[in-house]
């Protein structure tokens, strides 16, 4: 059997690109790239085709699934120790995963890309630094609760326990995470349940920022009070 798939590569390499072509096209008859194909009744082709012709904001989103299933394969599933218990549904977290303590909740963002490039805190918000990464932490889609008649968009502080932001737009590696806890983001002016819109990442570990999933855990667990910056006396309070 080896001796034969040997036989068909060599024949292969001696093909001239167009013939490999051909070869390849016939074979994808029999075996399709990925199941989304059956399920859209469509090739992969036309899938990436439509994905590259997408918006910048839906290309966003397409990022953010991206960014999601690379911690998962990169990052939960290397994990000794632990159990992924995430369910689908509309949660405040992406991820809920438990260990022999107990559970942890995981918010997972991108770092944000303004023209193409990685964004600046400061390009959030004039006073944050400029020598640090931006991720937004708010909801993709805004709404109002019904019952309190307030906005759903903001994230509040208490609905998950780790933030994750994925450095891909700076590194361009899915493997690439900062971690920090949650509780140690910065609030609202006005109002301090909420997290404020654009949080300002390191671009290494720092005391606040790590890029060690167990060491953020150690860090949620020991109770510390903190904030990963805190804004100068004198600087304006932006939303």
């Amino acid at each position: 059997m080896n001796n034969r798939i040997n036989e068909v590569k060599r024949l292969l390499e001696a093909c001239t690109e167009d013939q490999r072509r051909e070869i390849f096209e016939y074979l994808r008859r029999e075996f399709p790239i990925h199941p989304l194909e059956s399920k859209l009744n469509t090739q992969a082709e036309v899938i990436l085709e439509a994905i590259d012709r997408a918006s910048d904001l839906t290309l966003r989103g397409i990022r953010g699934v991206i960014a999601e299933a690379a911690f998962k394969l990169n990052v939960v599933a290397s994990l000794r120790g632990w159990r992924n218990e995430t369910l689908g549904g509309d949660f405040p977290y992406d991820f809920l995963l438990r260990d022999s303590t107990g559970e942890v909740r995981i918010q997972l963002k991108m770092q944000r890309l303004k023209d193409h490039r990685p964004m600046m805190a400061s390009q959030g918000y004039a006073y944050l630094p400029t020598d640090m990464y931006v991720v937004e932490t708010q909801r993709t889609r805004g709404g109002m609760d019904p019952n309190t008649k307030q906005q759903t968009r903001p994230y509040r502080f208490g609905e998950f326990d780790i933030l994750a932001v994925s450095l891909h737009p700076s590194t361009n590696d899915w493997s690439t995470f900062m971690y920090t806890v949650s509780d140690w983001l910065i609030p609202r002016p006005e109002d301090a349940n909420l997290m404020l819109k654009f949080q300002p990442v390191a671009k290494i570990p720092d005391l606040n920022w790590t890029d060690d999933f167990n060491q953020c855990v150690s860090w949620f667990r020991s109770g510390r009070k903190k904030r990963i910056w805190q804004q100068p006396a004198g600087t304006p309070k932006t939303r």
